[in-house]
């Protein structure tokens, strides 16, 4: 398990085993290393979005929820997610999506967090803004993008958002060797 908030780790680790599964059935042959590794890497780059959006929600909701309530952006950051998965429909609907792997588009996960960070800057400006909720507004900003913007760079953007722009990404299954002679070695 890798986080122990979501549990993220089982459901990666299962559609980890599912892409595995489809991307080597056409093989014949496990034996040809070569044909292997040609999968393997196409492996790495699939993978990469559904695990990029349930690990990135699941490291930020850790980050979220484990930080003390003596900084008042963190403390505004936690009652924002509340209120925000309080809003229900879209809003709920698409973040229990994301957590349960059930739409793991990281589109839909940098959407989610970004709303949710206007949404908790506007609960605090609105309906008028003093200068201290300003100052916990920016900070607020400044503290979202610390957790998001350092998984993004982390993760890969290429690899995460345009995964067909990956050299290892392939389409259609490698081709196969007839030759029975190269497959024996």
């Amino acid at each position: 398990m890798r986080h122990s908030v979501t549990g993220g780790g089982m459901t990666v680790g299962l559609s980890d085993v599912v892409l595995l599964r489809d991307l080597l059935r056409p093989l014949n042959n496990l034996s040809n290393a070569a044909s292997i590794c040609k999968y393997l890497e196409s492996f790495c780059v699939l993978r990469k979005p559904t695990a990029f959006a349930i690990n990135t929600l699941a490291s930020t909701l850790h980050t979220v929820f484990s930080s003390s309530d003596e900084d008042p952006a963190r403390k505004e950051m936690k009652e924002a997610f509340f209120n925000y998965l309080s809003l229900g429909g879209v809003f709920s609907d698409g973040l229990m999506a994301l957590m349960s792997g059930l739409n793991p588009d990281p589109l839909s996960l940098v959407f989610h967090c970004f709303a949710m960070l206007a949404y908790a800057v506007g609960s605090l400006l609105l309906p008028f803004p003093t200068p201290k909720r300003m100052c916990i507004a920016a900070r607020l900003i400044l503290v979202g993008s610390g957790i998001i913007f350092p998984i993004l760079k982390a993760e890969g953007i290429r690899a995460t958002f345009f995964p067909a722009t990956m050299p290892a990404y392939y389409r259609t299954p490698p081709a196969q060797s007839t030759d029975h002679r190269e497959t024996a070695k």
